[in-house]
């Protein structure tokens, strides 16, 4: 396996792969790899020939005072991750690889990206877009596979993707959680073993919402308050509730039809937590 970290070499890598009439799919990361990340190159391995890794911990989508610092970052690691389950190169640019000192384009999606993690993120998406874009343009691969945990992400890119004409598919791939429930994600690390068992009530209260809705409740605020009520105590401060298209993110503002999912953002403790569910 491949350890690259020029983006000109990356695309010498491609453009050799591909001049072998081999497909390539990538599996954007920031690093810090857990089994979440390896169910995507396993996802990745089942529909390409090669599999591209980018470990890139992209400072465009971190805003004021969060976590870009003390991210994790372990890139010894994620590479030996990655070896093993069968991906075929790595790339991990630096920063100044990436953005020129004075980078001044972004790319930026205006509807889906303004609800959700976009409000109490303002610029979080048009770092991820923008991101996403260069890699896409540096590997140019034929599929990006991205988990279902940021589903919101995924609606973003797939967006940016139909309106820019670029020639990739996205694909998704399920959550993947621990065996208490909670969905795997890199911030995990700064949650202790007690914390852990604790935040898994994030799981539990999309469960009561699936639960009344399952029994035939189409009330978007009843769902709503049993998941805030479900999830909230002193450990726990909510971001949002809300239930979305589940193929737009965007918010549903009439009783429930169609494919919908209830997403979910809060704080435990100093942790930012994400998850959702389908209904």
């Amino acid at each position: 396996m491949k350890i690259i970290s020029s983006p000109e070499k990356m695309k010498a890598f491609v453009a050799e792969t591909k001049a072998q009439g081999k497909t390539v799919a990538l599996v954007p990361t920031m690093g810090a790899l857990h089994e979440g990340h390896l169910s995507l190159i396993d996802k990745a391995k089942s529909i390409a020939d090669v599999v591209v890794v980018s470990v890139f911990v992209n400072p465009t989508q971190f805003g004021p005072n969060e976590d870009f610092d003390k991210y994790p970052r372990q890139l010894e690691e994620d590479a030996s991750k990655c070896e093993a389950r069968g991906a075929e190169a790595v790339f991990a640019p630096a920063v100044s690889d990436i953005y020129a000192p004075d980078a001044s384009t972004y790319v930026v999606e205006e509807q889906i990206s303004a609800n959700l993690c976009g409000k109490s993120r303002p610029k979080h998406f048009r770092g991820v877009t923008t991101v996403v874009a260069i890699l896409f343009n540096i590997v140019k691969p034929d599929f990006a596979v991205f988990g279902e945990k940021d589903a919101q992400q995924i609606s973003v890119i797939k967006r940016m993707v139909r309106d820019l004409f670029m020639d990739v598919e996205i694909v998704s791939s399920p959550i993947v959680r621990d065996e208490n429930g909670l969905a795997l994600s890199s911030r995990n690390k700064y949650l202790d073993t007690v914390e852990r068992v604790g935040a898994a009530r994030v799981h539990r209260a999309l469960l009561e919402g699936k639960r009344l809705s399952d029994e035939g409740c189409t009330n978007i605020d009843r769902i709503k308050a049993l998941v805030i009520n479900s999830v909230t105590n002193a450990k726990t401060r909510v971001i949002y509730v809300e239930i979305v298209d589940a193929e737009t993110s965007l918010p549903v503002n009439e009783a429930i039809k169609g494919k919908t999912r209830i997403s979910i953002a809060v704080w435990f403790g100093q942790t930012r937590l994400i998850d959702n569910i389908l209904l």
